[in-house]
């Protein structure tokens, strides 16, 4: 049934962070429905470059309906579905919803007890509220972006997963789940203003102590956790794959130094910056000597702070994966399977990403819409998946 079983979310189509969230809201037992425009927009995601069906994980375990949204009928269809909901998501520019006739206000007026979570890159308000961007842009500005890297060269973007899904998806579905508890506990309804560049920053608090501290260098790969030390680093095995390593506290760097056959030689000291490139050299050069499987196999049962460096095809097959069912496949796609776990009440992932309208008349029966207000939803324009 999953944490949040009973708790009804609409969520408006769109990319990244909005959807992921939605996807955590479902994973845990929300009953989350999805309004989709009646046709894909060109613009919508990234293009596909390999060729073949985009797969989208991140709409998994929500029902369809759909709507064109330009039209007065149907943001009156919409409204009613609002009026049932516990959640609203949306990941329009600010002031969209407002236009269309289904901002915050109308949508609180009709239904006071509604948390609406809204997913910006910049946020609602402020001098670049309305400006396009994306997960690179608003990290940027986070101050976040500056660190990644390696020195003397450009900052690295790591992938997007720090402003889309960690700074935004993740902050999105924590916002909302603390204002239902708000709600539950006789509070008003709540607006949910997430913005990807607050929380890529929150991502950062912790590097924010350390630069008041004067314990970090803003030069990249200057520090512990950027890559600045050789015993917080990958290296190339002999089969030019990785090992991540990673022994911050000493009694797991002499077991790294055991493990890499170098225990018993003349090495400047763990936190001796002026030797770090030297340990470097001598790092690389070892770790050289073997493949990555064999590497495993020296360090398999010791503390020195390592892993491979898996593929995201490698990753799943990892024993560890597999002894705790990490990776789940659903409809032959394998996928991250729900987290966190609750042992009480396990999440579960109710099925792929439906197609547009698919299970839309199942969702409007199960939220109490009876026959004749199922076909006047219809005669104003709400779409199902042909045959439902």
């Amino acid at each position: 049934m999953g944490v949040l079983s009973g708790i009804r979310v609409v969520e408006f189509e769109a990319i990244g962070p909005g959807p992921f969230g939605a996807m955590l809201l479902a994973d845990m037992g929300a009953d989350v429905v999805r309004i989709d425009r009646p046709q894909p927009p060109s613009d919508l995601g990234p293009k596909r470059t390999g060729g073949g069906k985009r797969v989208d994980v991140t709409g998994r375990g929500r029902r369809s309906v759909t709507l064109d949204l330009k039209q007065a009928d149907a943001q009156q269809a919409a409204l009613e579905l609002m009026a049932r909901a516990d959640v609203v998501i949306e990941g329009f520019r600010p002031g969209t919803m407002e236009r269309l006739g289904l901002g915050p206000d109308v949508a609180l007026a009709r239904n006071p007890k509604l948390v609406y979570g809204r997913m910006t890159g910049w946020g609602q308000t402020g001098p670049l509220a309305d400006r396009a961007g994306h997960d690179l842009n608003y990290i940027a500005l986070s101050g976040v972006l500056s660190g990644i890297g390696r020195a003397g060269e450009a900052p690295v973007p790591p992938l997007n997963l720090v402003g889309d899904y960690g700074g935004g998806g993740m902050l999105l579905a924590l916002g909302v789940v603390a204002a239902l508890l708000h709600v539950q506990r006789g509070g008003k309804g709540q607006v949910v203003d997430a913005a990807m560049t607050e929380g890529a920053a929150q991502l950062g608090a912790v590097i924010w102590g350390l630069l008041a501290s004067g314990s970090w260098q803003e030069e990249r790969q200057s520090n512990v956790l950027d890559g600045g030390a050789p015993w917080y680093d990958s290296y190339r095995t002999r089969d030019s794959k990785y090992m991540a390593i990673g022994p911050v506290e000493g009694r797991f760097y002499a077991e790294l130094l055991e493990k890499l056959g170098l225990a018993a030689e003349e090495l400047p000291a763990q936190y001796d910056r002026n030797g770090w490139p030297l340990l470097r050299r001598r790092f690389e050069a070892a770790f050289l000597t073997r493949t990555r499987d064999e590497w495993c196999a020296v360090f398999e049962g010791s503390d020195a702070c390592w892993a491979p460096v898996l593929d995201f095809s490698e990753a799943p097959s990892h024993p560890h994966h597999r002894a705790r069912g990490s990776f789940i496949e659903v409809d032959g796609v394998v996928q991250p399977a729900p987290a966190p776990r609750f042992l009480g009440t396990p999440s579960e992932v109710r099925g792929a990403a439906p197609q547009r309208g698919q299970h839309g008349a199942d969702a409007l029966r199960d939220w109490g819409f009876d026959a004749d207000a199922v076909a006047r939803l219809q005669a104003l324009g709400m779409g199902f998946l042909s045959g439902e």
